[in-house]
């Protein structure tokens, strides 16, 4: 008897599998095709030649915690005992999951903010409490009147996710504001703060939890090196939280995962010398700026991209399909693999909408693009 009868192979596995299959271009998975910074290969390179392959502490390779608690001060004018507050998780998802296992119980419910990435609900299903769903506005913002109706002493967490993935929003401070008197009426609940493109955001600069002093005792915030540093595959991201949820995330992730990578966070662990992590921004937006300039004349019409690396487009004024059907025509008979938005919605969207992920090389867009102009 399955535990998830109705969970199979996510969107994105399947449009990555029929691009392969189709010798598509692939706009649809998020990562990126380019290079990684040799300086990173050079530093791996070495220490995968030293006795470093082994276990490392189960919360992490400690200088590199101290490097993360450095890097979050620096970043967001927070402290945080590299001891107390910080883990080394496999991947971001990991650590998503072990906070959830950890923090919520049975019947408890998990707000989930529509459209939504895939690896939120399944945690909640597996310790017997309740997804609640919420849409947000057409806009990709909260909508804080739908969020505030949901709310009841059964909620035990809200899930966030700043900036956005698929829409590439991010919230304001107006949000924040929000959130924080819905905490003042519900103090129990703890905010599962998904920030994996948090050094990816253009004009507006990306406000975090790490920010908001109402926030800090309240909150896991989840970041990710892969996204970070072009590392999809590294499968490292860590979490920050204070120590009375801490404490409990590592108990399931010792027995979920131990440790994490060890010739990987070694590699970080100096990488982080000589990264500059602030020009991600810079770099991104030439990378999404140069793509919509690529689609100027296209039958799409972009939406705004305030952060990450993908942009969502409406299709409306092409194809009156949903959004499925039309990325497998897209796929199949233009070349271009992207992801539909529906499946990031737990109810039926008739929202004629798709994301591209623009974490490409340029040929590699220009190519697309000359395919997605035909339509």
């Amino acid at each position: 008897m399955s535990k998830l009868p109705h969970i199979g192979p996510s969107i994105f596995s399947v449009m990555s599998q029929l691009a392969n299959q189709h010798n598509a271009i692939n706009l649809a998975q998020g990562f990126p095709n380019f290079p990684v910074d040799p300086i990173l290969k050079e530093i791996t390179s070495k220490w995968a030649k030293e006795e470093i392959h082994q276990y490392l502490p189960m919360a992490g390779y400690p200088p590199l915690m101290e490097k993360i608690a450095n890097l979050t001060f620096t970043s967001y004018r927070r402290k945080v005992n590299p001891t107390t507050n910080i883990l080394i998780t496999a991947g971001a998802t990991e650590g998503i999951f072990a906070s959830i296992q950890a923090l919520v119980g049975l019947n408890e419910e998990v707000i989930i903010l529509d459209p939504s990435y895939d690896c939120y609900e399944t945690p909640i299903l597996l310790c017997n409490a309740k997804p609640i769903r919420v849409n947000m506005n057409d806009d990709f913002t909260p909508n804080w009147e739908a969020i505030s109706a949901v709310m009841n002493e059964k909620t035990r967490m809200i899930i966030t996710n700043n900036p956005h993935n698929p829409s590439g929003r991010i919230w304001s401070e107006a949000d924040y504001v929000q959130l924080e008197k819905l905490l003042d009426v519900f103090p129990n609940v703890v905010v599962l703060a998904d920030e994996v493109y948090e050094y990816i955001t253009f004009e507006n600069k990306h406000i975090s939890a790490h920010h908001r002093a109402k926030l800090r005792d309240k909150s896991v915030v989840v970041s990710s090196f892969g996204k970070s540093f072009h590392i999809t595959g590294w499968k490292v991201g860590y979490l920050v939280a204070p120590e009375p949820l801490m404490t409990e995330i590592k108990k399931v992730h010792q027995f979920l995962v131990f440790s994490v990578n060890s010739v990987a966070q070694y590699a970080l662990n100096d990488y982080l010398d000589v990264a500059d992590i602030n020009s991600l921004g810079d770099f991104y937006k030439e990378k999404r700026d140069y793509f919509s300039e690529l689609l100027r004349g296209s039958k799409f019409e972009l939406l705004p991209c305030e952060g990450t690396y993908f942009q969502t487009a409406m299709y409306d004024a092409i194809s009156q399909e949903n959004d499925i059907e039309f990325s497998k025509k897209l796929l199949i008979d233009y070349g271009v693999a992207t992801i539909p938005l529906s499946p990031f919605f737990a109810g039926e969207t008739t929202l004629k909408c798709i994301r591209f992920c623009f974490a490409k090389e340029d040929t590699t867009l220009e190519k697309s693009a000359s395919l997605l102009r035909k339509l």
